[in-house]
């Protein structure tokens, strides 16, 4: 089934991929690709409109990226966010202006004239700048669609081309207004609102039949959201012709590596486990450098899950729960070729196998993953939980890793995540970790002096990951996980709270 798209360019936005979000939410399929796109394949994709991102650089900075005069002629609506307002004025005819000050976080937007895609929100509206250049004079047949006290021209359009710019972020949670405006863009597209949890289900179990009309399917499976939503897929597309292959590496949370079978059970699936925690925790021994801690990981992990996969020599693909946005940022997208991280893939093993590669979810991103999974039956609680590490503990064990610590981390972590849900806070908080740190301090428990270690506790909120800010606990429930773990874990006499936000921080602690 073709989809009517709406065609992302990208000029190095770190918003860019919310974008996509954004629009996707509001039912529309939208597909990235880089700035510089050629005409050719503009036309090829024949999107029913096309944004512009933002970036980093300045329009007339050597080697900035510009959008192919095509975008212009093929007659659709055309959106510019901020450096894609500025790409838009210079290539029309107006004039892009330099400031020695930037205009960076919240501005207040005064909406002028009919407004355009900003009809219908508030005359004066908070908005999210991030700018230093600014259009300085209005291509022909633009107006002025908004302002603000440092920026003239904060929106414009061309009303009888369909052409939009806003220089400021209509995609994040700080411009309040954001969606109505993105909306409005899509109406003026006509876009048909097709992408839903259960037509995008239909679509991939098709496709997956076409795509492996005959032969065994081995699937590589973590536990994680990705990929049991890729082995279901498979069964309800292929029967038992899959083989789900899960590495136990000896670092998952407490019993979560017999939930999982559990799991696997419940939906038909016969899952091979393989136990490897010795061989994990063998290799990390004595290892404290966290990227050696990724990388020791990444390669275990592939000479385990290819030496049990060598035990079906009638296999013929190789599937993997690789979603969007691992696609973007190894396909180049970016203008860079960033590699995934070897413990979010199968690491060269299709061509290790000579297997052909099966990535059902890559034009996915992770919150549709998780409707198509409500749509398969898979239990809310599961498909929302928080993020888990491809790694494991192995990088919320700060220091070295051994069997011991291991065991006190997921005791630990297993009473935050219950007293958490227990406080009715889980669906509140978009992640909670436990980090085991490498200091001991001197505590008091009955009328013995101890000398053990520090638990860090870290709750965020955020939309999207890219920024989080730390969550606010009732006192009372960071009382009830701080007595429980000390009374109930052996080796741990002190827990502290994380109140840093992202940035200056980041969410995992390594």
């Amino acid at each position: 089934m073709r989809h009517e798209t709406i065609l992302i360019l990208d000029f190095g936005s770190q918003y860019t991929q919310l974008i996509a979000r954004r629009f996707r939410e509001l039912g529309v399929y939208t597909h990235i690709e880089r700035g510089d796109l050629p005409g050719d394949k503009i036309r090829e994709a024949d999107p029913v409109g096309i944004v512009l991102s933002g970036g980093p650089s300045s329009i007339d900075d050597e080697g900035a990226l510009m959008p192919d005069p095509a975008v212009w002629e093929l007659g659709v609506p055309v959106l510019g966010i901020c450096y894609g307002m500025q790409a838009m004025a210079a290539m029309l005819g107006g004039r892009v202006g330099h400031s020695d000050r930037r205009e960076y976080g919240l501005a207040e937007l005064e909406v002028v004239g009919e407004g355009g895609i900003l009809a219908g929100t508030p005359e004066r509206q908070p908005v999210w700048m991030s700018h230093g250049d600014f259009v300085a004079e209005l291509p022909e047949g633009f107006e002025v669609l908004g302002r603000t006290d440092n920026t003239p021209v904060a929106a414009m359009a061309h009303p009888g081309r369909g052409l939009v710019g806003l220089q400021f972020h209509p995609e994040v949670r700080h411009t309040p207004h954001g969606a109505e405006m993105l909306e409005a863009f899509v109406d003026l597209t006509g876009a048909a609102r097709d992408w839903n949890a259960g037509a995008i289900r239909k679509e991939l179990v098709e496709n997956l039949r076409r795509q492996v009309p005959e032969g065994r399917v081995i699937c590589g499976v973590s536990g994680g959201v990705d990929s049991t939503v890729t082995a279901v897929l498979l069964k309800e597309a292929i029967g038992d012709r899959v083989v789900p292959i899960f590495v136990d590496t000896g670092l998952l949370r407490l019993h979560e590596a017999d939930q999982v079978e559990r799991r696997f059970g419940r939906y038909g699936l016969a899952l091979d486990r393989i136990d490897a925690a010795d061989r994990f925790l063998g290799e990390l021994s004595g290892v404290e450098d966290p990227e050696r801690k990724r990388k020791i990981i990444g390669r275990v992990f592939v000479e385990v899950f290819e030496e049990e996969a060598r035990r079906f020599p009638d296999a013929r693909y190789l599937a993997q729960g690789t979603l969007y946005p691992d696609v973007i940022e190894s396909s180049g997208v970016r203008g860079t070729a960033a590699v995934i991280k070897t413990h979010h893939n199968v690491g060269g093993l299709p061509e290790r196998l000579g297997l052909e590669l099966v990535e059902p979810l890559r034009d996915l991103f992770k919150d549709e993953v998780r409707r198509v999974g409500e749509e398969l039956g898979l239990p809310r609680d599961f498909v929302w939980r928080h993020p888990f590490p491809g790694p494991g503990l192995a990088v919320r064990i700060l220091g070295e890793i051994t069997p011991a610590r291991v065991a006190t981390l997921q005791h630990a972590d297993e009473i935050v995540i219950e007293e958490i849900r227990a406080a009715g806070l889980y669906d509140d908080i978009a992640q909670a970790l436990c980090v085991l740190l490498p200091v001991r301090t001197v505590g008091v428990m009955g009328d013995q002096r101890t000398y053990d270690e520090v638990l860090a506790v870290r709750a965020v909120t955020t939309d999207d990951f890219m920024t989080a800010d730390w969550y606010r606990f009732p006192p009372d429930v960071l009382d009830r996980i701080a007595r429980r773990v000390v009374n109930e874990v052996p080796g741990i006499n002190r827990v502290v709270y994380d109140v840093t936000s992202k940035p200056p921080g980041t969410i995992e602690w390594e």
